[in-house]
């Protein structure tokens, strides 16, 4: 009996080391990579411009579309994640009471050496406009501590990528910020 205790007392005090070794980000928007090792690397963060074209149909004949993308700076981000690895996530909201699917938004963007951008809206002329055209990625989420989600992707394809969250408490959103990783 007392052997069945003691090794019962040793998995219930290994359970709780692994629930405290992983904390929270600090701050809400903050997204932390869990490496299958359960350390975890925080996302570099980015402020976004917006940037709207139009085509060269648009400037040439009058006939076109405007895009409206967004912008970050920089070809691809440092975190590097292979697809091959459960990709998770820590990602901290304002509370952890509304479903994750509301509130946070992974998804990819165009690259080149310069910047990535990602389409959020289109027009053409004759008024039909297309918003939210973000390619997004599939995920689970679960509660994670007192205010975080751990999100899990579902879909892995190489690329750039962004998590931005937001805040369905708040009428006025501030600056979009994003949080960036690569899958290769």
């Amino acid at each position: 009996m007392k052997k069945v205790l003691l090794l019962a007392a040793m998995s219930l005090s290994s359970i709780l080391a692994y629930s405290q070794t992983t904390e929270e980000p600090e701050f809400i928007g903050e997204c932390l990579f869990l490496k299958p090792d359960n350390s975890t690397v925080l996302l570099e963060k980015h402020t976004t411009q917006t940037r709207s074209a139009m085509n060269a149909g648009m400037v040439l004949t009058g006939f076109g579309s405007v895009k409206s993308k967004l912008q970050i700076d920089g070809c691809c981000s440092a975190t590097k994640i292979s697809s091959g690895d459960n990709i998770q996530f820590i990602v901290r909201a304002v509370d952890n009471n509304t479903d994750p699917m509301a509130i946070i938004r992974i998804f990819q963007f165009d690259s080149n050496k310069k910047f990535r951008r990602a389409e959020m809206a289109s027009v053409n002329t004759f008024g039909t406009a297309k918003t939210n055209k973000l390619h997004y990625l599939a995920f689970t989420g679960k509660k994670f501590g007192q205010s975080s989600y751990l999100i899990t992707l579902k879909d892995k394809p190489p690329g750039e990528y962004g998590i931005t969250v937001t805040n369905p408490n708040s009428l006025d959103e501030k600056s979009t910020i994003i949080a960036t990783f690569s899958i290769l």
